[in-house]
């Protein structure tokens, strides 16, 4: 039997992506076990805050699965996060690694650094290897968001997101206990992260944190009913936000007092429609090209959206798809 027969392949690829999900709690477990000792502080990312006064609000980003580091190589996601500082000037926004609670970048300081670094050449290579190499990347980060939605393995996962997240805003002058309002944006599996984060963001900080799902992947978490207030945007043609709604049985209208529909009857969680948008790419919510009937490009009803949310516009439904 040929080395390379297609079956051969498909069985390794799955007991990899098999072994993945079993290694996957590790470095959360060994994080709260005090393995790895105090977290690297590079990849808390934020511009100098050149206002004359304290900004106004904080506002921290979490990327997709395709992110291997703090800072962002996505050019949709650089122009959506200059899009939202040009519109709103008064407020400070910040951005972490979401998929690993000890604040190492993939390619940084980890045993298979030089495997994550040659992963990402190949991604943003024009090779034919650059969507295998995307894939492994994706994969090792979904099966992070896994562990966030994880009831055994989640508590301790959303709490070291957390901390890692209050490191970030205390660099940058929060101020805890303070009026200052924050707010987390989660961008698909970004998003079931930055709501596990913030039910615990509620004590350390002393004041409920909001956040901004954006096509998210999201468990019927319990921080659901902690969290200030979730938003929840989703595209009719994202079938990605839809892996949520159909695998998270607390998700399911049938089940009446889930976290997540217990949040929807006490309306603390709003559903926004954008209209005929897809997860990513040319159709997707970040793309400048595709545009709607109106003459908006998907990217701009997405800043428009999530603007009038962070200044705590009453009805920010009027202004998507």
């Amino acid at each position: 039997m040929p080395l390379l027969d297609p079956w051969i392949l498909a069985g390794l690829a799955f007991l990899a992506l098999l072994l993945a999900g079993l290694l996957s709690p590790l470095e959360a477990l060994g994080w709260w076990a005090g393995w790895y000792g105090r977290r690297p502080e590079e990849e808390a990312v934020a511009p100098p805050w050149s206002g004359e006064a304290p900004p106004r609000q904080f506002v921290v980003f979490l990327s997709g699965i395709h992110r291997v580091a703090g800072r962002p190589f996505a050019r949709r996601e650089v122009a959506l996060l200059e899009r939202l500082r040009e519109r709103l000037p008064d407020a400070c926004f910040l951005e972490v690694f979401p998929y690993s609670v000890t604040n190492r970048a993939l390619t940084g300081q980890r045993t298979f650094a030089r495997f994550w670094r040659w992963a990402l050449r190949m991604k943003l290579s024009p090779r034919a290897l650059a969507h295998t190499a995307g894939m492994v990347i994706n994969l090792r980060n979904l099966w992070q968001v896994a562990v966030s939605a994880d009831r055994r393995y989640g508590p301790i996962y959303n709490h070291g997101s957390a901390e890692l997240i209050t490191e970030a805003l205390l660099a940058a002058g929060y101020v805890p206990a303070s009026s200052t309002h924050v707010t987390l944006i989660g961008y698909s599996g970004g998003g079931q992260i930055a709501l596990g984060a913030a039910g615990h963001l509620d004590d350390i900080l002393g004041t409920p944190v909001d956040v901004i799902a954006l096509g998210g992947v999201m468990a019927s978490d319990p921080a659901t009913l902690q969290v200030g207030h979730l938003y929840y945007l989703y595209g009719a043609r994202d079938r990605v936000h839809r892996v949520g709604a159909a695998f998270f049985a607390g998700r399911w209208p049938l089940l009446r007092y889930s976290p997540w529909n217990q949040a929807r009857a006490r309306e603390r969680l709003t559903l926004l429609p954008m209209g005929p948008m897809k997860h990513d790419g040319n159709d997707g919510y970040l793309s400048a090209t595709a545009l709607l009937p109106d003459g908006r490009s998907h990217l701009d009803v997405t800043v428009d959206v999530i603007t009038a949310i962070l200044r705590g516009d009453p009805a920010p439904q009027r202004l998507a798809a």
